[in-house]
């Protein structure tokens, strides 16, 4: 398994295989990797930390169990969590039908083992028909694999970037759209009608999807889910909790255990 999250030069679009697969374990800092592209469609797959790629209009956030899917062509960066295990898999254009968008998937159990096996064969282990018969029970489950709501849309717009980079790095500070409005100078009904126009979100619903994102990159560094709460400025467990399982489905506790689980 690599260390980082370069590839040591390699470049994936110098061979034509159908599937490559490659494992990287990040150091223990948080680690990026720039803007970049690949005529190959990309899955990137968490076993452990996290990982968030983002793409012209969006964040796609990546936890445990889930990956990524990248479109070949489509420009993006990464940004993984320090002490993340993750296997990126490269895929020929055309070989398996995959959402024309990116988007983030819950992985299954043996699709996360076929691709962790792939990763351990060499490149004339590759070409063996028992390697290329379970590259097809590959392709044959990926297309099945449910799509989850964990991304954020987001623009080149100067002032959607400042509302993202401060809701970040002080997400505690939950400030509502009349609060932005004057830090922009502006009306509340024009910044309404830009976030609206940027993102296709209404603000409290963009605001709460980047809450969202971030409960998740803390729950699973292991914050408790009080102190999540806090950190995110919720007043109560309860309202933090709420917004929670509103946006997945399933509480803060459970949501883990289903991770741990898979």
């Amino acid at each position: 398994m690599q260390h980082g999250l370069g590839l040591d030069g390699f470049n994936p679009d110098s061979q034509q295989e159908a599937a490559l697969a490659f494992g990287i374990q990040v150091n223990t800092d948080e680690q990026r990797i720039p803007t970049h592209r690949h005529r190959k469609g990309q899955l990137i797959l968490a076993l452990k930390g996290a990982i968030t790629s983002e793409v012209e209009h969006a964040r796609w956030m990546v936890p445990p169990h889930h990956a990524v899917w990248l479109p070949g062509e489509v420009a993006h960066s990464n940004h993984a969590t320090a002490g993340a295990q993750l296997y990126f898999l490269f895929i020929e254009p055309g070989r398996v039908e995959m959402p024309a968008t990116c988007c983030t998937l819950k992985i299954s159990p043996l699709v996360r083992e076929l691709i962790m096996m792939l990763a351990t064969r060499s490149h004339r282990e590759r070409q063996e028909p028992a390697t290329q018969r379970l590259v097809q029970v590959l392709f044959d489950e990926l297309p099945r694999q449910p799509q989850m709501q964990l991304h954020l849309p987001v623009s080149p717009h100067p002032k959607i970037r400042q509302m993202v980079e401060s809701m970040e790095q002080r997400p505690e500070q939950r400030q509502t759209l009349s609060e932005w409005a004057q830090i922009f100078a502006m009306s509340e009904r024009n910044l309404a009608r830009l976030v609206v126009k940027e993102t296709g979100l209404s603000f409290r619903r963009w605001r709460q999807q980047l809450q969202l994102i971030l409960a998740v990159r803390m729950l699973i560094s292991g914050l408790p889910v009080q102190q999540v709460g806090q950190m995110l400025g919720y007043e109560s467990i309860t309202a933090f909790i709420t917004m929670f399982k509103k946006g997945l489905g399933q509480t803060p506790g459970r949501y883990l255990a289903a991770l741990g689980a898979g």
